[in-house]
């Protein structure tokens, strides 16, 4: 989404939330990745912490394909729905700083369509950047890709690992021009969307960055039946807004 079209969507349903109340947390339920952000799980915080960013201008890396089902006799032919392409970052090539602790990215990777959804609305892809502290905690960057006009993320995903074959190497990515422009972020406390689903991952979601639509077709005629998990309940959860910064 862009500043304005993520202002759009966010302020409503910011003003719909204040209206309704807080809904009490019901920490014995599960609390799992995706959700939708339904305007009566918005809040408006404006003295969240800052998530500062430092990722690397000339980074090297290999694009591969993250298999699920690796003992299938037609794992190679057959697409499991968690399966993925996904860049491993070089250790010490970004990371976040978040209350003073450092989260390291570790990888990015892709989801079609978009795993989590803006008031029932889905895009076509979603990146998922994972980052990790020294303690194992994890933090991940969700950012809406959409069709539009060509960016950094066509580059990382101009030539798709097979399945069953070579990596592909990438010798020069900006990390930073994976990210959209606008920083704000929608936070809230959930899982990862693949097994073991752990829960305590801290979710920070961006709007969108466009893709080219060769870029989108490429990728889903890989996954043709998809690879994003279904939306999960809320369960009681809010997601803080940064409107302020909008």
């Amino acid at each position: 989404m862009s500043r304005r079209g993520f202002a759009a969507v966010a302020v409503p349903v910011v003003l719909s939330a204040l209206l309704a109340g807080a809904t009490p947390a019901r920490a014995q339920l599960p609390l799992q990745s995706p959700i939708d952000i339904t305007p009566t799980a918005i809040r408006i915080d404006p003295h969240l912490p800052q998530l500062q960013i430092s990722y690397g201008h000339h980074v090297a890396g290999d694009l591969h394909y993250v298999r699920k089902d690796a003992t299938a006799t037609d794992g190679c032919t057959v697409r499991n729905h968690e399966e993925t392409e996904e860049f491993d970052v070089q250790p010490g090539a970004g990371y976040v700083t978040l209350s003073g602790v450092r989260y390291d990215l570790v990888q990015f990777h892709f989801h079609t369509p978009s795993e989590h959804r803006f008031a029932g609305h889905a895009d076509p892809l979603e990146m998922h950047l994972v980052h990790r502290s020294a303690a194992g905690s994890l933090l991940v960057i969700g950012v809406p890709l959409r069709v539009g006009a060509p960016s950094a993320v066509d580059t990382a995903l101009a030539h798709l690992a097979p399945e069953c074959g070579e990596e592909v190497h990438l010798p020069d990515l900006d990390l930073n021009t994976l990210l959209p422009v606008n920083h704000a972020t929608a936070r809230y406390t959930g899982s990862l969307t693949t097994a073991p689903f752990t829960e305590g991952v801290q979710w920070f979601l961006m709007s969108e960055k466009t893709v080219g639509q060769d870029t989108v077709s490429h990728f889903q005629g890989l996954f043709y039946e998809g690879n994003a998990r279904p939306v999960q309940p809320l369960n009681g959860r809010t997601v803080r807004v940064e409107l302020p910064h909008l």
